[in-house]
């Protein structure tokens, strides 16, 4: 019995460590594309184009929410900062939408794992729910819950002024070492705040494609009932993802195995649609919003992914572009001499050079405008960072609200000393010199 059961977790973590190895050269290269995208592309005007209703401010949501990071818990953040400070609540809601379901490393990671066919409908399907849920929320979503919830943002202080840095042209930033340094900042710090999801997700993907019955899922997600099963599908497939507790792209593997096992086509995309609904997030919108708003946002927010999802299956039933066949398993059991081989030793390479770049950005002049989060490791910028706190005399910045909780709550064993935040940042030395504290405060250089 005991040998048994040592077998399945065996069985299990083989599963989800070859999963990661087929897709690592896809995620090294989303990483890298997107932490390039960030650095090049300045958030700092996002409030000003932002601020008035109307599908312009929407699509100019949209666009900068497609560069930016895909970590929930950081697009969430940002989009309450972005509110808080003027943004309309329906643009900032699909800045949201946009940078967890339209970014780079989701797309191709879903190819490769699953097909190039989630990928399309992962981008058709997102541009629909963005567009839906402008719909939708303008009547569910009226001015005066949405003043309350900026009433509730403001006076608790989300809403701190921009110190409006100075940039460098884009030109010259393409250009320089410094530019190129924070691009790699931003690519390793979004490996390493994203390090959980990623485990987590691979891991109970692995166990979950091995472990658990078809049967089982079968049972759960109705099939040959025509329409009837498709609808129920795309609803209860954001349910698993609320009790999953996994988000951002670590709902990718799941969905994989959601798909070896049965559920539609539908339903997989809306389960990855609905990483902004986990419960954890939940209660950062209660937190952030009040329940009134909180209730409206999950209703809101199930039928548009509901939706999205349904509307993607039907478009892609018509034009015969659903996968006939499903996979009886996601990823190779053993290691072998091919492209995806290939393709990953070439990431370790790149990844290699992008995190000595990062740790010695110092050097060539980069991370002046930056902090890195000392407890989830993001790179974030100092003028739109969606939390800070004083600490040691300096100020420390945040990717979100749920960090700065984390690191305010956090006990040390000796009171005394400030706290080892050089465990998460990229370099010591440039964190001290750019990134966690505030060096204006102390009558040094602006940043």
């Amino acid at each position: 019995m005991a040998l048994t059961v040592l077998q399945a977790i065996g069985s299990g973590l083989r599963e989800g460590f070859f999963m990661f190895w087929e897709t690592l050269w896809a995620l090294v290269l989303g990483f890298v594309l997107s932490g390039s995208v960030q650095a090049f592309v300045s958030r700092g005007e996002m409030t000003r184009v932002l601020g008035r209703p109307g599908w312009r401010s929407v699509a100019r949501a949209t666009a900068l929410g497609a560069v930016s990071s895909s970590c929930s818990y950081a697009a969430t953040a940002m989009a309450k900062s972005l509110f808080a400070k003027g943004a309309d609540f329906i643009a900032a809601m699909a800045f949201m939408f946009a940078s967890t379901n339209l970014v780079i490393e989701l797309g191709v990671v879903l190819a490769v794992l699953i097909g190039w066919q989630f990928t399309a409908s992962e981008f058709v399907g997102g541009l629909f729910m963005i567009a839906l849920f402008a719909l939708v929320g303008r009547v569910v979503f009226g001015e005066r819950i949405v003043a309350a919830a900026r009433r509730r943002l403001v006076g608790s202080g989300a809403a701190d002024p921009d110190d409006a840095a100075a940039r460098a042209p884009l030109s010259a930033r393409l250009r320089s070492a410094a530019g190129w340094s924070d691009a790699a900042s931003y690519t390793i710090a979004d490996i390493t705040m994203l390090r959980r999801e990623l485990l987590i997700g691979f891991g109970v993907a692995g166990f979950l494609a091995v472990l658990v019955p078809d049967a089982w899922w079968q049972a759960l997600f109705l099939t040959g009932h025509g329409f009837w099963s498709s609808l129920e599908n795309v609803i209860v497939g954001p349910f698993i993802a609320i009790i999953s507790f996994v988000c951002s792209i670590g709902n990718v593997p799941l969905a994989a195995a959601l798909w070896k096992s049965g559920i539609s086509f539908g339903g997989v995309v809306s389960f990855i649609f609905a990483d902004l609904i986990t419960l954890p997030l939940l209660l950062i919108y209660r937190r952030y919003y009040g329940w009134a708003m909180t209730l409206r946002l999950l209703g809101v927010f199930w039928f548009v992914m509901s939706a999205a999802g349904l509307a993607v299956e039907l478009l892609f039933t018509a034009l015969h572009a659903i996968p006939q066949t499903r996979p009886s398993q996601i990823a190779p059991d053993a290691f072998g001499l091919n492209v995806t081989t290939l393709l990953d030793i070439i990431a370790i390479a790149v990844l290699a050079g992008f995190w000595w770049l990062a740790r010695n950005r110092a050097r060539f002049g980069g991370g002046r405008l930056y902090a890195i989060d000392p407890v989830c490791g993001m790179q974030v910028e100092r003028a739109t960072a969606p939390a800070s706190t004083g600490s040691g005399g300096g100020r420390v910045y945040f990717c979100s609200d749920h960090c700065r909780d984390r690191f305010e709550n956090r006990s040390y064993e000796d009171a005394g000393k400030e706290p080892a935040m050089a465990h998460h940042s990229i370099h010591d030395h440039s964190m001290h010199d750019h990134s966690i504290h505030d060096q204006s405060m102390h009558g040094g250089h602006r940043s």
